[in-house]
């Protein structure tokens, strides 16, 4: 799906109010996609809308006066810079700001080596999510090896959240461990 959301980006309602995503969710029992999203005008309610629905065109029987094609439109993007060095603790901010790179600016392969340079979780992750629509059979095992798990041959999307919830899994776990 080429108009899949990704978290951090803004939308706009075809109402006029907009939206930041905050991620995709699956329903437990159905395995339905979910798009968690969060308003921001007033006070900032969260909400659960399926996938389908939240990519869909609007309705112009029922909306004629409406002159937007999509429900939700993007008009933002993620705002997500990672350490292109990894751990830069103990350089001065200055410096370390010259070594962060937005994602949307890197290449596929400069994805990939700042995944791999990185050890937090929660950038190897934010990576992992800007890879999505490029990402291969070969990359997920790839990615899989560097974050220590085993992603089982089957459908791409399948695997990509597999992965997904491999780091999500590692990152609660890590952070769990660091509690006690």
């Amino acid at each position: 799906m080429n108009r899949r959301p990704v978290a951090g980006e803004t939308y706009r309602h075809f109402k006029n109010k907009e939206y930041k995503i905050i991620a995709i969710a699956h329903h437990s029992e159905t395995g339905e996609e979910l798009v968690i999203y969060q308003a921001l005008y007033g006070d900032g309610m969260i909400c659960a809308r399926p996938l389908d629905m939240f990519v869909s065109e609007v309705n112009h029987e029922k909306y004629p006066e409406v002159t937007q094609k999509y429900r939700f439109e993007k008009i933002g993007e993620a705002d997500v810079t990672v350490s292109v060095l990894g751990d830069t603790s103990g350089v001065n901010d200055t410096e370390n700001s010259k070594k962060e790179k937005r994602l949307e600016e890197m290449s596929l392969e400069e994805k990939m080596m700042t995944f791999f340079d990185n050890e937090d979780l929660e950038a190897k992750y934010k990576i992992l999510l800007s890879m999505r629509e490029e990402i291969t059979d070969t990359i997920i095992d790839n990615l899989a090896i560097d974050v220590d798990v085993v992603i089982p041959d089957g459908e791409i999307n399948k695997r990509f959240d597999d992965l997904r919830k491999a780091i999500q899994t590692r990152q609660k776990y890590e952070q769990n461990s660091r509690l006690r």
